[in-house]
């Protein structure tokens, strides 16, 4: 068997390579638990294990900061587990659940670890070293699917009856502490966006999200389409009359013809990069080192001096997060002003910063319930629905249905991108585009992270006041007055501590004790 326990490790590494892979769901449950089942001998086990597993666990997806239970590990052993026992789904539960928890844990440390390492992405940046970076992220991404490959293959030959008795020693107050700890963690990250955003004058449309999501329990879908059209009223141009400065206008646009340094190739080079956005994710930058492993192509075209290409990595070595699918919009805006700041002397590269910012927020929300919220439920309902019955075109189905459209308009966008980004950047200085896309970009991202502590964040109290006849629970006061006023709350805390210049690794630290002595004392749920 032992060769099976190492292809069945291997499957578990390309599970865990995703981030590598564009964010295909070639991690899920669905997906890898009938290679599982090829692998030892019973397909058809393996596909029905499979999508049991990816039922249960359908809703388990990772947004901004927030890292849920690792469906990769416990469903890989949960299912190998499961067939050479014989004892079908049943044991694969038992076994994939607390294993995926466990393996969150590992997995959240190796993200706190790579925290570390910004430093050395910092120097390469300030060397205008972009293959060191290059390297450096690939080196660092690599290190989960080496780490949980060993850590399966290990639990393997362990046996399903050992890795069982170890996982029942875990006290369940420790896993629920840890599980309240987990829902406690998108607010370093949602602080970290308001640090970037938040203003006296945009402040109103964070709460206007907030107010959308508590009281009136709109998607962040449709807060995100609102906050366009605000955006659009707020930041619209008072019509010219009379052919005002048309002449002016006209002339503006023919003097203003770009420098094409940018083709075809490199803009296409950016869309195969961004699949890698994720590979060196962490709790501090986010998906910076990603942003700027995507963007090379276009600075080693644009770049020939060590000052301009240092200046240029360390713009796009800046916290940056936003969903994968919507990245390359992004990216092929950057390209744009990337390329108009090489052209032009006067061009204000904090600009770039600036759009790269105000874009990713809003982004993040509308490309995130787009995919998970859409694309992956309509994928997971057909596919799960033949799978469960030993049908091979469920898992099939399921990646078509969701990664047609997504790697379609991820590669699109990218040109769409560049190629807005041109047009728009002619007629720069005449229409102050650049201020009102900043502004109106603010007022869409931060209605969107307003709405995320409501929608994204799960925390209550369990404390009560009174007898039991008349016993009246806290959490149910604050309903009435404000709903999710504690995942509100705690993020404004942790926003105060980062406006305070507190390091992200302690506010991180801080949050897990926090949501673990909380849930030992019964004050968080």
């Amino acid at each position: 068997m032992s060769i099976s326990y190492l292809l069945i490790a291997l499957i578990a590494m390309f599970g865990h390579s995703e981030d590598f892979l564009g964010t295909t769901l070639l991690s899920r449950p669905l997906v890898l638990g009938p290679l599982v089942g090829l692998v030892l001998g019973d397909l058809n086990q393996g596909i029905i294990i499979g999508a049991t597993l990816e039922l249960i666990f359908m809703g388990n997806i990772k947004v901004g900061a927030a890292i849920p239970p690792d469906v990769i590990t416990g469903g890989v052993l949960g299912t190998a587990f499961a067939i050479i026992s014989g004892k079908g789904p049943a044991i694969a539960l038992a076994i994939a659940v607390p294993v995926s928890i466990l393996a969150e844990m590992l997995i959240s440390s190796l993200f706190v670890f790579r925290a570390v390492i910004n430093k050395k992405f910092n120097q390469y940046a300030d060397e205008g070293d972009f293959n060191g970076i290059q390297q450096l992220h690939i080196l660092s991404g690599i290190l989960r699917p080496i780490l949980m490959g060993i850590i399966i293959l290990l639990a393997l030959q362990l046996g399903a009856t050992v890795m069982k008795d170890f996982l029942d020693l875990i006290p369940a107050w420790v896993q629920t502490g840890l599980q309240v700890a987990g829902n406690m963690l998108p607010a370093l990250g949602f602080a970290l966006l308001m640090n970037l955003m938040f203003n006296k004058t945009v402040a109103p449309y964070f709460f206007l999200g907030f107010m959308l999501a508590a009281y009136l329990k709109l998607p962040v879908i449709a807060i995100g389409g609102l906050g366009i059209i605000i955006a659009l009223i707020v930041t619209q141009v008072t019509p010219k009359t009379d052919g005002e400065d048309d002449d002016d206008f006209n002339e503006i646009k023919e003097e203003a013809k770009p420098v094409k340094k940018l083709n075809n190739k490199d803009i296409r080079n950016v869309f195969l990069r961004s699949m890698a956005l994720e590979a060196n994710f962490n709790f501090e930058t986010w998906q910076n080192t990603g942003y700027a492993f995507s963007i090379i192509p276009v600075l080693k075209r644009l770049y020939t001096t060590k000052e301009a290409m240092a200046a240029a990595l360390k713009r796009h070595l800046q916290l940056f997060n936003t969903s994968p699918y919507g990245s390359t919009l992004i990216l092929g805006i950057t390209a744009a002003m990337e390329e108009q700041n090489s052209n032009d002397p006067d061009f204000d590269a904090e600009s770039i910063s600036t759009v790269k910012l105000g874009l990713m927020g809003p982004l993040a929300g509308v490309f995130d319930s787009l995919f998970w919220g859409t694309f992956k439920v309509i994928a997971a309902g057909v596919g799960t629905s033949l799978a469960i019955k030993g049908n091979i075109m469920g898992p099939v189905l399921f990646l078509l249905i969701f990664n047609v459209p997504h790697l379609v308009l991820r590669y699109n966008l990218t040109f769409i991108g560049y190629r807005a980004g041109t047009k728009f950047l002619q007629n720069l200085a005449k229409n102050n585009v650049m201020d009102r896309l900043t502004k109106g970009a603010s007022i869409l991202g931060l209605m969107v992270v307003g709405a995320m502590p409501a929608t994204l964040m799960s925390i209550r109290t369990p404390i009560s006041i009174g007898s039991d006849k008349s016993e009246i629970t806290i959490q149910s006061v604050l309903d009435q007055v404000v709903p999710a006023i504690i995942p509100l709350g705690l993020t404004f805390l942790v926003y105060y501590f980062v406006k305070n210049g507190a390091k992200t690794t302690h506010l991180l630290l801080g949050l897990l004790a926090l949501g673990f002595i909380g849930s030992m004392i019964h004050l968080f749920a």
